[in-house]
């Protein structure tokens, strides 16, 4: 055993001094950690559990709501008892779940509107600024527009609606006038502008610049439907009431709110009609907006036909759906019907337009009478105004669509 100079120097008898040894623990450093990791895991698993409010680092906002007035108070309750009118076929079961008041709210909203016949796109605000309550509280209903016969109208849970008295009825009443002798015996034209109502500028434009004798359709939305629709029979334009019909790729497309839906029952589109019904007054009979697929729905349409013939008015189907039963069911009912055998601004060039009217006198040429259909678009207006200034000319006669209607059903 070989000696070192210190072992040498040590006393003798002791033994040589020890090596401190290295405290070991019983676990490693990753260990430690994800025993911390569990502890807290568990620490935050009982706090969310037993804790009262789970929710108490949510955001908070207190809102205070005061009493309504009581002539408000008073007010809703007369809307929400107010009875509906006798025979209207009312859906009890979904007025309970839905006040007008309620309505109104939920149908105020922005909606892309599509024109039947051309696939024009339009976005509205549908119910903003509106005197009326478009949910249709009876409190508040369209005013009664000038130059319509007190007779021919029925007082509604929505407001005013066409009625028949005796042997007058809407459809004769509000027919625009017409050499009806002389359209007997000659080829004649028709032509329907549809989606008035909503734009003021556009509407007015139609029913400034075109000839009388063109039919002016509107939809029961915009301001104030009703005055512009007054303003056209002012000018001796016939008007037609259109009524937003369910397409076949609803809700994508939208034609507005209370639009009659084939998933609905008779009761519930028999009460959203009437909603449309009191939009305005003086039309002489309805046409859809949109609606391909409720137009071809027999058990969805026929009611409406049945109740627009009860209540003296014609219909006519904008010829959008090939598919569509409104001919079979106004024959059934034996009302005035037409049906538009060319939509004129399908493409809104003025090449193209020209092309489709010269169509249209064809058409009318061969049948008798043909109906075109088209949109308050510039261009279109523009159009149709300067071909019907020669029309005449060329031996055939522009009529309101009512004359057509009547002719075709004679023929």
């Amino acid at each position: 055993m070989t000696e070192t100079a210190d072992d040498l120097s040590a006393p003798l008898g002791q033994d040589k001094p020890r090596r401190k040894r290295r405290l070991r623990l019983p676990f490693t450093a990753m260990q430690l950690l994800a025993v911390l990791l569990l502890l807290f895991l568990v620490t935050f698993a009982g706090f969310a559990i037993f804790n009262k409010d789970p929710l108490g680092g949510e955001p908070i906002m207190r809102i205070a709501i005061r009493e309504p007035k009581t002539s408000d108070k008073t007010t809703d309750k007369a809307i929400e008892e107010k009875p509906a009118a006798a025979g209207h076929g009312q859906d009890s079961k979904h007025e309970a779940k839905e006040t007008p008041k309620q309505a109104a709210r939920s149908e105020q909203k922005t909606v892309t509107m599509i024109d039947g016949s051309t696939g024009a796109r339009h976005d509205v605000v549908i119910g903003a600024g509106e005197a009326t309550d478009k949910g249709g509280a009876a409190s508040a209903p369209p005013p009664v527009m000038a130059g319509i016969e007190p007779k021919l109208l029925e007082k509604s849970r929505y407001g005013m609606i066409p009625v028949v008295a005796g042997d007058l009825k809407p459809f004769n009443v509000y027919a625009a006038d017409a050499d009806r002798a002389k359209a007997a015996k000659m080829p004649v034209v028709a032509i329907v502008i549809g989606g008035l109502g909503v734009g003021a500028a556009k509407t007015t434009d139609a029913i400034m610049k075109l000839p009388p004798a063109v039919t002016l359709a509107f939809t029961p939305y915009g301001s104030d439907p009703g005055k512009l629709a007054e303003r056209a029979r002012a000018q001796r334009h016939e008007v037609f009431l259109q009524i937003p019909m369910e397409p076949y790729d609803f809700p994508d497309n939208d034609p507005g709110p209370q639009t009659l839906l084939t998933s609905l029952s008779t009761d519930q589109n028999m009460d959203r009609l009437y909603w449309h019904l009191s939009r305005m007054q003086g039309y002489a009979g309805l046409t859809n907006f949109m609606g391909a697929r409720f137009i071809a729905s027999e058990p969805a349409m026929q009611p409406i036909i049945r109740e627009a013939a009860k209540r003296g008015l014609g219909f006519f189907d904008d010829g959008s759906s090939p598919r569509s039963i409104a001919s079979q069911a106004a024959a059934n009912q034996a009302m005035p019907f037409g049906k538009g055998d060319i939509a004129i601004d399908v493409v809104p060039t003025p090449t193209e337009i020209d092309r489709a009217l010269n169509k249209l006198e064809a058409t009318a040429r061969e049948r008798g009478a043909a109906v075109g259909t088209a949109s308050a678009l510039p261009v279109s207006i523009e159009r149709i105004g300067v071909w019907t200034k020669t029309l005449g000319d060329r031996g055939i006669l522009l009529v309101p669509l009512t004359t057509a209607m009547l002719k075709s059903k004679s023929s």
